[in-house]
């Protein structure tokens, strides 16, 4: 079997057939999590002759039944070093925004990130930082909204 890994800044959707195996997969291997430890043992069968058993960290083991659910569900998968830095144009990709806006927020301070000659470069821990930051507050703001709706009997 040929495993190839896409490396375009377009992840590609898993077909039906690949997802349909994701799903199955997905249900095995979620058969087996330990609730402790701190790996996992995996046997991987080559042919009728030749196998071996490898031990996984129980992280990576959780990882990859989270990444066969995504691609059951027909969602593509990018994994994203903690470390790594994004471009302008992908870090708005990330945050669902145009790259206009993202330099805007660049600029002013709202995102940390760093030059490379002319070309700005966002740390993807910084990007999670903010879209964590905006998101609760977000959250704080809904839930404000809610409690006065249900102060007004609103009906909500």
């Amino acid at each position: 079997m040929k495993v190839s890994i896409h490396q375009s800044s377009t992840p590609l959707l898993p077909t039906e057939a690949e997802a349909s195996l994701a799903q199955a997969s997905s249900r095995k291997l979620a058969a087996y999590v330990q609730k402790s430890g701190d790996y996992q043992n995996i046997k991987l069968v080559k042919d009728d002759t030749t196998s071996e058993t490898i031990a996984v960290p129980a992280v990576a083991f959780n990882l990859l039944i989270d990444i066969l659910a995504q691609m059951a569900n027909g969602n593509a998968v990018t994994l994203i070093p903690i470390h790594a830095e994004l471009t302008t144009q992908e870090a708005a990709d990330i945050l669902n925004v145009s790259r206009p806006y993202l330099v805007g927020l660049l600029e002013s301070g709202a995102i940390p990130y760093r030059k490379v000659g002319t070309r700005r470069r966002v740390r993807y821990q910084d990007l999670i930082d903010y879209k964590n930051k905006i998101d609760a507050e977000r959250r704080q703001v809904l839930d404000e909204l809610v409690a006065e709706a249900q102060e007004l009997n609103m009906g909500y």
